[in-house]
């Protein structure tokens, strides 16, 4: 038996319609007379159908099943006195099946209650195969970011890279629309991953390069790579406030700005001795800022390989380490040296384990194997210079290669942030 909830507001005839209804066949599960608690009662009951008696119904009445059509749709038919155009156009906009105007009669409530049933079902029918379609377009528009996204990381041509997806779509038991997004999603945190990373690394080249124009070592070269540093940094920010949520990651980017434009301001005019600490005591803050960053984003991207490319940026961290903690040993006082004996120890270890694991993972192409065997030779270069820190030559050294082994992981961090392996994980 169809049910149904009767709203009736104050009609002469509704006492007729009641019983009308029930010798159609009609099961009434209750009456409500408030328009302002339709809603909840439909929401209550959950009626086959919704029965409104109302001689004039206003706003108050369209708005409430407009309500229900958005929250708990259902047929509604309104018996009404009112034949205003505009009220009989806003009762199809607000959702009404049936508006039916001066009177029913009892032999024809079977065929109200089928007609608007039958209209109920075209609507939804259509309704649904509209979002189907939108569902269908959005999946479309997906996939050719996707596709997009692949053509640029591996060279490929439109048709390889719809292969490439197609495939992971069947191996992963997932439409093309869900692969394309994950892609999207991954190539999106890669980016942002990488952007983060560089400034840790920036940190603590910015300290190297100051330190290495107190030593006197290409003083006009190395204080155009600190200028660069700086712009990269600045640079960096920005792209970074674009890219990421602010509520998610608002606080965080927040504080690496703050830190970054405390370092900024100290790093400018030339260089003094008895800077040195308190910069590179920024330079250490800015590097957890920007460590904290990164964690966050890589466990936000939710997807193995933003690990590798943490792990990639991190070693251009850790070379820049490496080389700081070398000057500043040798520039230093008794106190610093020994702290940087200590950060040399540690940067050594987390560089030689971070490198043990890039050349472990099966993630490879030529060009990573290439950039991976020049990173441990040019690691070798920097120890040596690093050994013989304390004589010109050997500074000159180890600026020369802790420069060169920056380039191979910047490289090799471009490498694994467009792999295809690393995009669809």
């Amino acid at each position: 038996m169809t049910s149904a909830l009767v709203h009736l507001n104050g009609t002469t005839g509704a006492a007729l319609l009641l019983p009308e209804l029930e010798a159609a066949g009609i099961q009434v599960l209750g009456v409500v007379a408030e328009r302002s608690k339709l809603v909840q009662e439909v929401v209550r009951h959950a009626p086959d159908l919704l029965i409104c008696d109302d001689p004039l119904p206003g706003e108050t009445l369209f708005k409430a099943i407009q309500t229900i059509a958005e929250t708990s749709p259902r047929p509604v038919i309104v018996f009404t006195s009112d034949s205003d155009a505009d009220n009989i156009v806003r009762a199809i906009e607000s959702g009404i099946h049936a508006y039916v105007i001066n009177g029913y009669a009892a032999s024809r409530l079977r065929s109200l209650v089928h007609l608007a049933q039958a209209r109920f079902r075209f609507e939804t029918a259509r309704r649904d195969e509209l979002l189907d379609v939108s569902s269908r377009f959005e999946e479309r528009r997906l996939v050719e970011r996707a596709k997009a996204i692949l053509m640029q990381a591996r060279q490929v041509s439109d048709d390889d890279a719809f292969q490439i997806l197609r495939t992971a779509s069947m191996h992963s038991n997932q439409r093309l629309g869900k692969v394309s997004q994950h892609i999207i999603h991954s190539a999106r945190f890669a980016e942002s991953v990488n952007r983060a990373g560089q400034l840790r690394m920036l940190s603590q080249r910015l300290i190297k390069l100051y330190l290495l124009q107190l030593a006197g070592v290409q003083v006009a070269s190395h204080k155009e790579c600190l200028k660069d540093s700086m712009q990269r940094i600045d640079g960096n920010l920005a792209l970074l406030a674009k890219s990421l949520s602010k509520p998610t990651f608002g606080d965080l980017l927040g504080q690496v700005v703050l830190t970054w434009t405390r370092l900024k301001q100290g790093l400018q005019g030339e260089p003094q001795a008895n800077q040195m600490a308190h910069l590179d005591e920024l330079g250490e803050r800015l590097l957890q800022d920007a460590e904290r960053l990164t964690g966050n984003l890589e466990n936000a991207g939710s997807v193995e390989p933003l690990h590798v490319l943490n792990m990639a940026g991190r070693q251009r961290m850790l070379s820049q380490r490496f080389a700081k903690y070398a000057l500043l040993g040798v520039l230093g006082d008794g106190t610093t040296r020994s702290r940087c004996e200590v950060g040399m120890a540690e940067s050594k270890a987390r560089f030689e384990q971070g490198l043990s694991y890039l050349n472990d993972i099966p993630l490879s192409t030529p060009d990573i194997r290439g950039a991976l065997d020049a990173a441990a030779v040019g690691w070798q270069k920097m120890q040596a210079g690093a050994a013989d820190a304390r004589r010109a030559a050997g500074q000159a050294q180890l600026a020369s290669a802790s420069e060169a082994l920056l380039d191979v992981f910047e490289r090799l961090s471009g490498y694994y942030e467009r792999s295809m392996q690393m995009l669809v994980g």
